[in-house]
């Protein structure tokens, strides 16, 4: 750990922090690192998902300490107060999925350092953190359990799509073009001004706002639309995963009927050969259940804490 970094207390809903620090990726990226005192049952390190920040965890954090957890999150690089592309600040891009593990490893000395020996630690995920942790468990990353929320083991791009992203990632790359939004990129990749009756995210009124009012108070907080290159590297990582074996650990994950966002199929496909691994599936829930309304916020985390209790 480095120096002390950031942290906007006034947005975040959270207990205070035990330390938030900048720490440095092998590559020199500088990313934003914050955890909390270790509970008597161990700590969760949470892997966010593609656009979130560390304060958006500050409620889900509160319930976890009141459960008698810890907690951890990671800022990836390009999004939070993490270092972002130069010149812009807005989009979300890396140029391979390799460099989210990167972040893992720089993530694991900090919970190494905070932890002690005897901690259990369990994993959080949310959509691409469920990938990027994916990847990190089959890589070693050492847990007693984890849990995923709508994790991003697919997307829901058709092979002809997907092929003509990468063909036009491939050759606008040649000029830097692939660092290009998506395209069709809208309202929606914008929170801070995307309106509740058009989201894909949450039913939730009351959390959705809240949601916005966090990016709209701090704006070096947002994000907008990925890169070509991004979802290039996104569909690469999601296809190498699936066909890999599960990690072998305790799994719950959760799903909603509605989701939007990831592919549920390869959701479905993973979990399924997941020889611990157990499904929920919510009925009419969009993509972020752990924001979600009160019943299955409430259900996803009751069978995350059931699931990290028994481990």
């Amino acid at each position: 750990m480095t120096a002390p970094a950031p942290f906007f207390a006034d947005i975040a809903d959270a207990p205070p922090p035990a330390g938030v620090f900048w720490v440095h990726a092998a590559d020199g990226a500088r990313l934003r690192v914050a955890h909390w005192p270790v509970g008597a049952r161990g700590l969760v390190a949470i892997f966010p998902g593609r656009t979130e920040v560390i304060e958006k965890y500050g409620r889900v954090i509160r319930e976890l300490a009141q459960a008698g957890y810890g907690a951890a999150v990671i800022d990836w690089r390009g999004q939070g107060l993490s270092d972002r592309p130069s010149g812009l600040p807005l989009r979300g891009h890396v140029g391979d999925f390799a460099e989210y593990q990167q972040d893992v490893a720089a993530y694991r000395a900090v919970l190494d350092q905070v932890e002690g020996d005897a901690t259990p630690r369990y994993v959080l995920a949310h959509s691409m953190g469920g990938c990027i942790a994916l990847r990190a468990l089959i890589s070693g990353f050492p847990a007693r359990a984890c849990a995923f929320s709508a994790p991003m083991w697919g997307l829901p791009v058709g092979k002809a799509l997907a092929q003509a992203v990468r063909l036009a990632t491939s050759t606008l790359g040649l000029a830097g073009g692939d660092l290009r939004e998506i395209p069709g990129a809208g309202i929606k990749f914008r929170l801070w001004e995307n309106p509740f009756d058009d989201n894909e995210l949450t039913r939730d009124l009351e959390t959705y706002s809240w949601m916005q009012q966090q990016v709209q108070t701090h704006a070096a907080l947002r994000l907008g639309a990925p890169s070509l290159r991004w979802l290039t590297a996104a569909l690469a990582e999601t296809r190498a995963l699936a066909g890999l074996p599960a990690p072998d650990l305790p799994a719950f994950c959760g799903l909603g009927t509605r989701e939007l966002l990831v592919s549920p199929e390869a959701i479905e496909t993973r979990m399924a050969a997941w020889p611990e691994g157990t499904l929920a599936i919510y009925d009419g829930a969009l993509h972020e259940l752990l924001m979600e309304t009160p019943a299955t916020r409430t259900d996803f985390l009751r069978q995350t804490l059931a699931l990290f209790k028994a481990n």
